[in-house]
């Protein structure tokens, strides 16, 4: 449906309801098709802290300190090719 701007400012829950339901829902200024109204995406859930508890295990080596090598390339230092 084309409706035009000042009809739009007068019914715009009725339109946003049309646009919900499915329908096309163009709002024009005259007659030149200006804007469409569409759904919005539902936003996605909170993060779930502790989710993954139990899924997968972390050795104890994952915290040892990186070899000097490895720092200098996790710090953007040499490339991988000078080491």
């Amino acid at each position: 449906m084309i409706v035009k701007m000042h009809q739009a400012k007068s019914q715009l829950s009725k339109l946003v309801a049309a646009a919900l339901a499915g329908e096309e829902v163009v709002i024009a200024r005259g007659n030149v098709p200006v804007v469409r109204l569409t759904p919005v995406e539902p936003l996605r859930k909170k993060p779930q802290f502790g989710r993954y508890k139990g899924m997968f295990n972390v050795p104890d080596s994952f915290f040892d300190p990186l070899r000097e090598e490895e720092l200098v390339l996790w710090e953007g230092g040499a490339d991988e090719e000078a080491i």
